[in-house]
């Protein structure tokens, strides 16, 4: 499906249309044989219409291919201004785009970016920080451990997702 399709399924009043288009944008830059100008073109995509991208689970569908696949090998300016966002799927774009790059061992931008969201009133924020420090926890342990030494007595979004998804124990028992 071309990007000129999927934006016209983004456009849709009906989340299940966004969100059929945003998996395929997922699809499509998961896929081996996907070219590097069609990420590019998703990667615009997604950043000139997060108007429509307006539900966790439509960012949490694309956001870590889409975006953060995309950026991997890039400068990630955007991230932290969408960190900065007063959208708040925007500042959860920020952080959940950084899944790729953990699952590469690449943990600076997620850390960052945890940390300037750690103050964020939207309990639709605090589940994804928590989640992605745990995942980058268990690429680097004393970094986690260090972070939270400095950080996790005053923030509830340390205090989600521990070692289990759907848990709410601390991150660290």
């Amino acid at each position: 499906m071309p990007p000129e399709e999927i934006e016209t399924l983004l456009e849709s009043p009906f989340h299940e249309a966004r969100a059929g288009a945003l998996s395929i944008m997922d699809k499509q830059a998961r896929s081996k044989k996907t070219p590097a100008s069609r990420r590019k073109e998703l990667y615009d995509l997604y950043l000139r219409r997060t108007d429509r991208i307006n539900n966790w689970d439509l960012v949490d569908i694309s956001a870590p291919t889409v975006v953060g696949g995309y950026l991997y090998d890039k400068p990630r300016d955007i991230l932290y201004h969408l960190a900065r966002s007063e959208n708040v799927w925007g500042r959860r774009t920020a952080i959940v785009s950084t899944a790729y790059f953990i699952r590469k061992c690449d943990l600076d931008d997620t850390v960052k970016i945890a940390e300037m969201l750690l103050h964020d009133k939207h309990d639709l924020i605090h589940k994804p920080v928590g989640g992605w420090l745990r995942e980058a926890g268990k690429q680097d342990r004393q970094r986690l451990l260090g972070f939270l030494d400095q950080h996790a007595a005053h923030h509830l979004a340390l205090r989600y997702r521990a070692a289990r998804p759907g848990s709410t124990r601390p991150l660290i028992a």
